[in-house]
């Protein structure tokens, strides 16, 4: 069985999560090379893809490196605070992305705090850093003073930083030159969240344990329960008592 890791993404509205989950599928070998993607693969739903904008928490899996990697797009806008609790409840570690030009802004406070109050240790993504304009170095000390303001622990003040463009595709630890690229891939963000979000660590030997944070439909199979096995082990055709 392979290792197992559990994130989401949290954002103020239109700081790159959904541009940047395209590119962590498309990198880590979701979809073929010749496979034809939309863009925003993640904005299923009719009115997200005309707003262009996440309302429904989103859930898609990669595999980095031998780890499977549990990925929770969540929304960025304050009226869909209820998707982003739901949200955090299912994972272990959270990417909290910044713009790199405007800093935390009112939504950031708002998913920040409920991220910290469940006791997660947000990774913070510096995002659109190559863009002009972009004061990195502003924008982590602004998260530290958010973070510092909504009574985190010392462990959850001392984030780590990943610099990105979700854009382009590229991470970096370091920064770099403005206007110019700081790294060829997503490789250092896959490798910060391997590192520093706990395992899940379940007991896949005990009895079935699944906590369902949402309801989905399909035409083919029906109502579908989506949610975390915190216990146990769901196999194909297994009957649960819901």
């Amino acid at each position: 069985m392979h290792p197992i890791r559990n994130i989401a993404i949290i954002a103020h509205v239109d700081h790159g999560k959904t541009t940047l989950v395209d590119q962590l599928l498309r990198q880590s070998g979701t979809f073929r090379d010749n496979q034809q993607v939309a863009e925003r693969v993640m904005d299923s739903n009719d009115i997200e893809r005309e707003r262009g904008i996440t309302i429904l928490a989103k859930n898609c899996a990669v595999t980095w490196r031998g780890t499977h990697i549990n990925i929770v797009d969540t929304p960025g806008h304050a009226d869909f605070g209820g998707e982003v609790e739901r949200a955090l409840s299912m994972v272990d570690g959270v990417l909290l992305l910044i713009d790199a030009q405007e800093g935390p802004m009112p939504q950031t406070r708002f998913v920040t705090k409920k991220a910290l109050a469940l006791g997660l240790a947000p990774i913070v993504v510096v995002n659109k850093v190559d863009k002009p304009g972009a004061r990195p170095d502003y924008v982590i000390n602004a998260a530290f003073e958010l973070f510092d303001k909504l009574g985190a622990s010392e462990s959850q003040l001392d984030f780590p930083v990943v610099y990105a463009s979700g854009l382009e595709g590229w991470a970096a630890l370091e920064a770099g030159e403005p206007g110019r690229a700081w790294g060829r891939d997503l490789a250092p963000l896959f490798e910060t969240i391997l590192a520093h979000v706990p395992a899940h660590r379940g007991d896949p030997a005990a009895p079935l344990q699944l906590q369902v944070s949402s309801l989905d439909y399909s035409s083919y199979v029906g109502r579908i329960g989506v949610g975390r096995v915190n216990s146990g082990t769901i196999r194909p055709a297994l009957d649960v008592l819901v």
